[in-house]
């Protein structure tokens, strides 16, 4: 009788502190929201609108990283923390083809450059997935029944591989990267703000990769059969699905997406450095976490809200809060959210 009236004063002491806590950051986030909407109001709206486009664009590149996180956790429950430099190896390699097609340094930025864009597009892509795939092969898979710590500490120590690769390969500079997309703005209607070709052609290019990657999943077989595994390995094993295969592709399909992020990183901000992925990674991995890691949708939304909050902050606040206010987030989300604000997939047994 005691032991139940101490669990249930507990209980209530426990849904007492929730309820102030939930109470405080309702309190924290309308009173930040009061500020921005002043701030806002006071700079006008076409500053505004800039700031929105430039959340947009570096929202997507960090969404086209937070799949790839998603993905593999989903797969296997692993957080990938090479993933990040995955996305900077993909800069680096389509820096390295630049030249090889002719691409260099003030050549004007007209239609002539789309194909070998495109092939150099394709061709890093492509290598990040090998690399990425060679990685699980040798560093992951002999791990995967091992208790979680050590894949955990094999994925730190691959990320400072690939960083330790990447820097003996080009140094620890700043690499700059050629200015290969048209200078040209398009005017946003009588506000006065401009859109910039190379904002539109990051959204829109990272928006395709994004809706082909969840047609993919949803209507293919190895999607089926990639999904089939992240609810249930042993029985997906059982019905005939190759559970190495599928891991894999998953593995392959995100560094991919990362590769293509690497490509467009170096074109929309013109350098790159070796240890890039591991701030950019980490912001990341605070979207797919913020989506509900596990989940593809959720990753996409929360890429797209912590690039938001981010120029939101850069451009309305000082810049040197922006990392504490996005690390803030995860935080909170873990603590009272833990699956995120779409939910995390989890098996059904």
């Amino acid at each position: 009788m005691l032991h139940a009236m101490k669990n249930a004063r507990a209980g209530l002491l426990a849904g007492r502190r929730g309820r102030l806590m939930n109470a405080g950051l309702a309190l924290l986030i309308g009173f930040s929201l009061i500020v921005l909407a002043t701030k806002a109001v006071a700079l006008g709206p076409a500053y505004f609108i800039q700031i929105v486009v430039y959340g947009f664009a570096d929202g997507s590149i960090y969404a086209l990283i937070a799949l790839g996180y998603t993905m593999v956790y989903g797969i296997v429950e692993l957080i990938n923390f090479a993933h990040g430099d995955v996305f900077t190896l993909g800069g680096f390699i389509s820096l390295s083809l630049l030249p090889v097609f002719g691409l260099i340094e003030g050549q004007s930025a007209g239609p002539e450059v789309i194909l070998p864009l495109l092939a150099i597009f394709v061709i890093s892509m492509l290598a990040c997935g090998v690399v990425n795939v060679t990685i699980e092969r040798v560093a992951y898979r002999p791990l995967r029944h091992a208790p979680r710590l050590a894949p955990l500490i094999t994925a730190v120590g691959m990320s400072f591989v690939l960083e330790g690769i990447m820097f003996l390969w080009r140094g620890p500079f700043n690499l700059h990267y050629p200015s290969l997309l048209p200078a040209d703005t398009i005017a946003l209607g009588p506000t006065g703000a401009t859109i910039a070709f190379k904002d539109l052609a990051v959204i829109v290019i990272a928006l395709v990769l994004m809706v082909s990657l969840s047609l993919f999943v949803e209507r293919t077989k190895l999607g089926k059969a990639m999904r089939a595994t992240a609810q249930d390995r042993d029985a997906a094993g059982l019905m005939g699905i190759d559970i190495n295969r599928t891991i894999a592709a998953t593995f392959f399909i995100g560094a991919v997406l990362a590769g293509a992020g690497g490509m467009i990183y170096g074109l929309y901000f013109n350098n790159v450095v070796f240890d890039l992925g591991f701030n950019a990674g980490l912001v990341a991995f605070t979207a797919a976490v913020f989506g509900g890691i596990g989940n593809i949708q959720g990753a996409a939304i929360g890429g797209l809200v912590i690039g938001m909050i981010q120029s939101l902050s850069d451009g309305y606040f000082d810049s040197s809060w922006t990392q504490v206010i996005i690390f803030a987030i995860l935080i909170l989300v873990l603590v009272f959210r833990p699956t995120g604000i779409m939910g995390m997939r989890v098996p059904e047994k």
